[in-house]
C-alpha cells in the first residue's frame, strides 16, 4: 500500500503499518513467509524458505567472500509483498568500520527487475527500495550501544523497519580488548547478544550479523564454535560467547579452481562462492554454490553437502 496517498499524520501512519503489520504476521504465521527470502530460490531452498524472522543470523567468512552483497540483497528483499517473500518495510545498516556501500546499493536497485523475474515488474517501480534503508554508522562499543537501544528501537517502532543488519559485528571488539579482557569482552558479547535478541523477538525482526574470520584453528577451538576445520582451517571471530548468542549460523567462502565441479565449470575461475549452513535449529548442515553478479547474489543449480 502506497501510504503517501493519504494526508495523515506521519505518527498515525506508523500505527497504521504496525497494526497491519501485526495482522499480516498473524495471517501468514504458519506459511513459508515467516522467513525473509534471499531474493533466489536456489539459496532459499538451501535455508527452507530464508532467513527467520526471530534470532540472530550470523554471516561469516572471509574478505570478498559476498557477505556484503548478501546482506544488502536482503535490505532490497524486505521490502517486497509478503508474497514474494519480503516483509512489506525497510531495513537499517548498522557500519562498524567501512563506509555504507552507497553505489553497489544503487547498482542493485537499477537491476532489480532482471535478478527478480518472478515479481511483476509494475509492483517493482512502485516499491521506493532507496528510502527505506536507514544508514547508521558505530565505530565503538558504547555508540553501537545507544543505537540499538534507542535509534534501531525507535525505527522498530514506528514500523519503518523489519531487518537490522551489523556490518560487522567482530570489528566492534576488535581495538577494545586485550588477552586478559576476556572476561569483561563475554559480558559484553552477552550483552549485546539479549538487546538483539529483545528486538527480534518483539518486533519479529531478522538480526543479521556479519563477521570476520580468524585463521589456523585447532579442532577443539573449531569444535567448540561449531565450525569445520576443513576450509582453510578458518573459524569465525568472537568465539565461544558469541557462538551462543546465535541461531544460525551461514558461512561463505570463496572457490579455488581445484575445488569447482563441472556444474560450475561455466562460471569464471574465482566468482564462484559456496553458502554454508554451519548451524541452525531447524536445518541440517549443507550448502550451495553462488556467484556476484551485477543485478545480485544468484545460486547456482548444483549443490553438494
Amino acid at each position: 500500500m502506497d501510504w503517501d496517498q493519504f494526508d495523515l499524520n506521519p505518527k498515525v501512519i506508523a500505527a497504521l503499518k504496525k497494526a497491519l503489520q501485526l495482522y499480516q504476521d498473524k495471517d501468514h504465521l504458519t506459511s513459508q513467509h515467516q522467513k525473509l527470502s534471499l531474493g533466489c530460490s536456489v539459496l532459499d531452498t538451501l535455508l527452507k524458505g530464508g532467513i527467520p524472522l526471530v534470532g540472530i543470523t550470523e554471516l561469516a567468512g572471509e574478505s570478498s567472500a559476498g557477505k556484503t552483497q548478501i546482506s544488502l540483497q536482503l535490505c532490497l528483499c524486505v521490502q517486497y509483498p509478503y508474497k514474494y517473500g519480503g516483509l512489506e518495510s525497510g531495513a537499517v545498516y548498522i557500519c562498524t568500520e567501512d563506509v555504507f556501500p552507497s553505489k553497489r546499493l544503487q547498482q542493485l536497485i537499477d537491476q532489480q527487475h532482471k535478478l527478480r523475474a518472478d515479481v511483476p515488474a509494475e509492483i517493482i517501480q512502485k516499491i521506493k527500495f532507496g528510502n527505506s534503508i536507514f544508514v547508521e554508522h558505530a565505530a565503538d562499543l558504547d555508540t553501537f550501544h545507544n543505537c540499538i537501544t534507542k535509534r534501531i528501537s525507535l525505527l522498530l517502532t514506528r514500523g519503518m523497519v523489519r531487518l537490522v543488519v551489523i556490518d560487522s559485528i567482530a570489528a566492534l571488539f576488535r581495538c577494545e580488548f586485550g588477552v586478559s579482557d576476556s572476561v569483561m569482552k563475554a559480558r559484553y558479547l552477552q550483552t549485546f547478544g539479549a538487546q538483539l535478541h529483545s528486538l527480534s523477538t518483539r518486533f519479529r525482526t531478522p538480526i543479521m550479523c556479519i563477521n570476520q574470520v580468524t585463521d589456523a584453528v585447532s579442532e577443539l577451538e573449531a569444535a567448540q564454535c561449531s565450525c569445520s576445520v576443513v576450509d582453510n582451517r578458518v573459524s569465525p571471530a568472537l568465539g565461544i560467547t558469541w557462538a551462543n548468542q546465535l541461531l544460525m549460523r551461514l558461512m561463505v567462502s570463496r572457490l579455488s579452481q581445484p575445488e569447482q565441479s563441472p556444474g560450475v565449470a561455466s562460471h569464471l575461475t574465482g566468482s564462484v562462492r559456496t553458502l554454508r549452513v554451519v548451524f541452525a535449529p531447524h536445518l541440517p548442515p549443507s550448502s550451495c554454490y553462488y556467484t556476484v553478479k551485477l543485478e545480485g547474489v544468484k545460486g547456482i543449480n548444483t549443490s553438494f553437502a
